[in-house]
C-alpha cells in the first residue's frame, strides 16, 4: 500500500462573538479551501492525480488533507522555500499562487489565522494573517498569443461562455469566449478535432501559460498537413507587431532569457 502523508489547513478567527469552530464553518468555505488545496498539491495534473481525501477536525477549524507522500514531501520543500525567499511567490506554477493569494484575500477579509504545514517530522509551517504579503512579481506576466490543438468537448454556457478543448499537451483548457462568436460559428464544433486561437498571460522567465486567462480569439479548422498559404496569411498578419524589432532572433532569444 502508497504510503500517505498530510496537509494541516488550520483556521483561527471570530464568527460574530464565537470562536471559530466546524459547527459555525460554511460549507461553502470548506468546498473553497478544498479547491485551493487540491491546487496547492497538483497544479497542472488534476486528471492522473492521486486520490485526495479529507477530513475537518477540532482545534478551531483544522482541515487535514490526504494524499500520497510523496506530494506531501513535495509541498513541504514548497513552504521552506517561500520562507526562503521572504514570502516570494514567483517560482510557484499559476495556480499555486492563486491558492496561497487566496488564503491571504480571506485573512484580510475576515481577520483568519491560517497556519499551513505538514505532516513531515521538522516540517515548514507557513502562517498567513491579515498583515501577511506574499510577493509576487507582475510584470513577469505578460500578454501573448497562444495556439492549442485539441477536441472542443463542451462550448457556450447560460452566463459567462466558455470552451473546453481537450489537448494532449495541457490537458483539459477552459476558454472564456464571446457568445456571439460562438453564435456565428457556421457548423457544430463538438467532438472535432480544432485549433483554438487564444490570447491569455505567459511568464516570460518560465514560459508557463497562465490557463485561468485565456480568452478565445478565433477557432481554426485542424489540418495535420502543412499549408503554405495559410502561414504566410499568419506571418503577413504579425509582421505590424514586429515592424520596430531589428533582430527578431534576438528579441526572442532575450524574451526566453538567454539573452547576455
Amino acid at each position: 500500500m502508497e504510503k500517505t502523508g498530510q496537509i494541516q489547513i488550520k483556521i483561527s478567527g471570530r464568527k460574530g462573538n464565537f470562536d471559530l469552530n466546524p459547527d459555525n464553518y460554511d460549507i461553502r468555505e470548506v468546498i473553497e479551501v478544498l479547491h485551493h488545496a487540491e491546487n496547492l498539491l497538483f497544479p497542472n495534473t488534476k486528471k492522473d492525480r492521486p486520490t485526495i481525501s479529507y477530513e475537518i477536525a477540532e482545534g478551531s477549524v483544522n482541515h487535514i488533507i490526504k494524499t500520497t507522500l510523496q506530494a506531501i514531501i513535495g509541498f513541504n520543500a514548497i513552504l521552506a522555500q517561500i520562507k526562503a525567499e521572504n514570502y516570494s511567490i514567483d517560482f510557484l506554477e499559476s495556480p499555486t499562487i492563486r491558492a496561497f493569494e487566496f488564503f491571504q484575500s480571506e485573512a484580510q477579509k475576515n481577520n483568519y489565522q491560517y497556519e499551513i504545514g505538514t505532516s513531515i517530522s521538522g516540517g515548514s509551517t507557513i502562517s498567513i494573517n491579515k498583515d501577511t504579503k506574499f510577493i509576487r512579481s507582475k510584470e513577469i506576466w505578460v500578454d501573448a498569443e497562444f495556439y492549442f490543438y485539441g477536441t472542443i468537448v463542451d462550448a457556450g454556457g447560460k452566463g459567462k461562455a466558455n470552451v473546453h478543448l481537450d489537448t494532449q499537451e495541457f490537458g483539459l483548457l477552459k476558454i472564456e469566449a464571446s457568445k456571439t462568436l460562438l453564435a456565428n460559428y457556421e457548423s457544430n464544433p463538438l467532438y472535432k478535432p480544432y485549433g483554438v486561437r487564444a490570447k491569455g498571460k505567459q511568464n516570460i522567465k518560465s514560459a508557463e501559460i497562465d490557463k485561468s486567462s485565456l480568452v478565445l480569439i478565433d477557432i481554426v479548422d485542424y489540418n495535420p498537413s502543412y499549408k503554405e498559404d495559410y502561414i504566410k496569411s499568419l506571418i503577413k498578419k504579425a509582421k505590424k507587431s514586429w515592424s520596430e524589432v531589428d533582430d527578431a532572433d534576438e528579441w526572442l532569444q532575450n524574451v526566453r532569457g538567454y539573452g547576455a
